[in-house]
């Protein structure tokens, strides 16, 4: 057990949850999950289960097994809240499970650690901060890719990193700690900039993918939806521009290339497709496994939809943004059957 060890506050136990705190726990460190009750009462039978092999510095062929015993799963915020004080809380829900997790946390504020925010966009921390304030709020990014097999197992598929802002007291020694426990994490000047530039990178082939049922090869295939996708990555640059946000690599990712790929010459899209498309394998990217998952929620109006909001208060059109946007959240209503674009992308082209 190292000196000082850290007590952490998770909120679930998903995919970057159960590998940030399942590490974290790996290396010493105190973690209290608090989840749904009938997934809490799951996991405090079985324990988290990750698979770490990818990593080639930790000792391990197989799945790293965490019993039960030494963690805790609460199904309560306010059960989880009794065995704190704690000195941070990982937060790494879907952007539109934002509210509803909110309304729970703000009876409980004053007992509420920093919150390091891992969430995709970039409107999740200003709405933390008006309940908890701006105090308590740390921005981060996770860019490693996990897959999630169940509640509390995953699978560590592509080893990046985290990047945290150094705009709180605690964001170095985070830094310091999630490196021990070989999270490879980096400190970033301006959280801005972070959570934009992953915007960016979560924007690419994203709900042009769900809208058409297309993977991102396919997609990166076509020069008509080549340049589509690179005319959407240009409107959310010059609203970064007009906001004077900067463009940071983060680890694992060259954010910079992919800027520079959205303002090159359509020529070079047999080069940019094999890098864009086949990054994932076969994985679809999430706004097509929440559509066709027929969970009625989306992320769109949190990525896509944050560039359109932030191009109107900069007086920046982003029609590609809001086509994209008001397509994905009607097909998510099911004011648009799925299968309306599927295969498709003349219809879609059409409407620009």
């Amino acid at each position: 057990m190292m000196n000082n060890p850290l007590k952490i506050l998770s909120f679930g136990a998903g995919a970057i949850g159960t590998y940030i705190g399942g590490s974290l726990a790996l290396a010493g460190h105190e973690v209290v999950f608090v989840e749904r009750p009938d997934i809490a009462k799951a996991l405090s039978a079985r324990g988290l289960r990750l698979d770490l092999s990818l990593d080639s510095r930790r000792d391990t062929s197989a799945a790293d097994l965490i019993p039960a015993s030494d963690l805790v799963f609460a199904d309560s915020l306010a059960k989880a809240l009794n065995y704190g004080p704690f000195d941070v809380a990982l937060f790494a829900l879907k952007s539109y499970d934002t509210a509803s997790a909110l309304e729970g946390i703000a009876p409980l504020a004053e007992k509420m650690p920093p919150v390091l925010c891992l969430q995709n966009g970039v409107d999740n921390e200003p709405t933390i901060a008006e309940i908890l304030g701006p105090e308590k709020v740390i921005a981060g990014t996770v860019t490693s890719a996990i897959g999630r097999r169940d509640a509390g197992d995953i699978v560590l598929e592509k080893l990046r990193g985290i990047g945290i802002a150094d705009e709180h007291p605690l964001a170095e020694r985070l830094v310091n700690v999630m490196n021990d426990a070989l999270l490879n994490a980096k400190l970033y000047e301006r959280a801005v900039d972070i959570k934009w530039s992953k915007l960016l990178s979560n924007l690419v082939g994203n709900a042009t993918s769900a809208i058409l049922d297309m993977s991102p090869a396919e997609i990166f295939s076509r020069n008509d939806l080549y340049a589509f996708e690179m005319k959407m990555l240009r409107e959310a640059l010059e609203v970064m521009e007009a906001q004077k946000i900067n463009i940071v690599n983060l680890p694992g990712i060259s954010i910079k290339s992919l800027a520079w790929l959205a303002k090159a010459p359509l020529w070079l899209r047999p080069l940019a497709a094999k890098k864009l498309g086949g990054g994932r394998g076969g994985k679809m990217p999430s706004f097509h496994i929440d559509l066709h998952s027929g969970r009625g929620k989306s992320e769109v109006d949190y990525l896509n939809g944050a560039v359109v909001r932030a191009g109107l208060r900069a007086g920046i059109p982003t029609p590609i943004n809001l086509l994209l946007t008001e397509t994905l959240l009607a097909m998510t209503r099911k004011e648009i059957l799925v299968e309306s674009y599927a295969k498709n992308p003349e219809k879609l082209l059409g409407q620009v």
